[in-house]
């Protein structure tokens, strides 16, 4: 889906929510209606997208040759800075009322890493999160080897959220190189794929994915 309808089709969901509760504060509890929290999952087309705190330098790219290799580019209201999304990178859209579940910013970040981490288990890679740096990594402690397999970012407002993570399963990673991803230029990235040498399927690590996801959350996903 392209990158922008996304986008908007988040904000209307989010928006809805923050207006449910809203008009939820001036209604007596029994009449109050129960808000709804969403789990997208989505493709898209080429895209790279700088988040609010971020450096347009971390672009490689110029308008021409974003145009050549078919890729847009975004400004958007999410934490973090500049990241990739394109074809085999399975990007999730939690938008909840974290109201339902619990009201910190913190443990839902550290509760998507380990969805994430929970699920490369099921594949035999050990992963888990760098110091002071949001998202999954594989070898985080070794300078060297250190490579990040899924970027995150998040906007949360009224305790709603949207945005997400970016989990490369089988993306061309040579999209990367256009930026310095997360305005980290140390470090590597890499995909399920590369790790496991061979490409993984879709609907198969959807599912594990939404099951780790419900557990953590202790939500059920219908």
């Amino acid at each position: 889906m392209d990158y922008k309808a996304c986008w908007d089709y988040q904000e209307k969901l989010f928006n809805e929510t923050v207006q449910q509760k809203i008009s939820n504060r001036d209604l007596p509890e029994e009449e109050q209606i129960q808000t709804k929290n969403y789990l997208l999952f989505v493709e898209h087309p080429h895209v790279y997208t700088l988040g609010k705190s971020g450096d347009e330098k971390n672009l490689l790219l110029n308008e021409k040759q974003l145009q050549e290799k078919n890729s847009t580019y975004y400004k958007i209201n999410r934490g973090g800075d500049i990241t990739y999304h394109g074809p085999g990178q399975l990007v999730a859209y939690p938008i909840l009322d974290l109201d339902n579940f619990f009201t910190d910013i913190h443990k839902y970040l550290r509760l998507l890493e380990e969805t994430i981490i929970l699920t490369l288990k099921e594949y035999g890679i050990e992963s888990g999160r760098s110091l002071g740096e949001t998202g999954v990594w594989l070898d985080a402690d070794n300078k060297l080897k250190a490579r990040k397999i899924c970027a995150m970012g998040v906007r949360c407002s009224r305790w709603v959220t949207m945005h997400g993570w970016g989990f490369n399963v089988n993306a061309d990673l040579n999209y990367f190189n256009n930026i310095i991803p997360c305005g980290i230029n140390d470090k590597a990235v890499t995909s399920l794929n590369k790790e496991l040498g061979h490409d993984v399927n879709m609907d198969e690590i959807k599912e594990k994915l939404k099951n780790n996801f419900s557990i953590l959350f202790d939500a059920q996903i219908q």
